[in-house]
C-alpha cells in the first residue's frame, strides 16, 4: 500500500471512529485527559498496524480491541488519577433541564458502581452500539454469557437507581 493510500485509509478511520473511541475511553477511565491519550495511543498503534486490517467492516472492533489493551497497559505502568464522572461535560447536556441532568448523573454513578464484568458489556452495548455477538467477540465470552451479564447489569442498575429515587423504566434512560 502506498503512503498516500495509507494516509487516506487512516484519516477515514479517524473520522469514522474517533468520537466513538473517545466516548468509550471516557467511560472506561472517567478522565478526559487520559481518554484523549488512550485514543491517541490507539490511533498510533492502528497506524503502525494498518496493513493488518483486512476489512473496513472490522475496523470498529479492531480499534476497540486496541483501545481496551492500551487502557489495560496504563495500569501496568501506573494508576491514573481519576475524576468524578459528574464533572465531565458532554455537549448535549447543555440542552437538558436540571431534572434530566440530575437523572443522568445518577445513571452515570450507577453505571460506574457496577462490577467491571457487568459494566463493560453494558457500555459496549449502550455507548458503542455493539450487538451481543460483537460484545461476545470483544470480550472473548459466549453470546449467552453476554446476555446474562447485560441482564444482571440492568437489574443491578435498576435497583441502584430505585434506591436513589429514580422512578420509571431504566431502559428509557439509555
Amino acid at each position: 500500500m502506498s503512503d498516500a493510500d495509507k494516509n487516506v485509509r487512516f484519516e477515514a478511520l479517524v473520522r469514522a471512529w474517533g468520537a466513538d473511541l473517545y466516548r468509550y475511553a471516557l467511560w472506561l477511565c472517567r478522565h478526559e485527559a487520559l481518554a484523549r491519550d488512550l485514543v491517541q495511543e490507539t490511533f498510533l498503534r492502528a497506524w503502525k498496524a494498518l496493513d493488518s486490517l483486512k476489512s473496513e467492516a472490522a475496523a470498529k472492533s479492531w480499534l476497540i480491541t486496541i483501545l481496551r489493551r492500551e487502557y489495560a497497559r496504563t495500569f501496568e505502568r501506573k494508576v491514573p488519577p481519576l475524576t468524578d464522572v459528574d464533572s465531565v461535560v458532554v455537549a448535549d447536556e447543555e440542552t437538558l433541564g436540571p431534572e434530566e441532568r440530575a437523572e443522568r448523573g445518577l445513571l452515570r454513578r450507577g453505571i460506574a458502581a457496577l462490577p467491571a464484568r457487568y459494566r463493560e458489556p453494558l457500555l459496549l452495548q449502550v455507548v458503542m452500539g455493539y450487538s451481543c455477538e460483537e460484545i461476545a467477540e470483544q470480550l472473548g465470552i459466549s453470546k449467552s454469557a453476554v446476555m446474562t451479564q447485560l441482564f444482571r447489569a440492568r437489574e443491578q442498575l435498576k435497583a441502584k437507581l430505585q434506591d436513589d429515587g429514580v422512578t420509571g423504566n431504566v431502559h428509557e434512560l439509555f
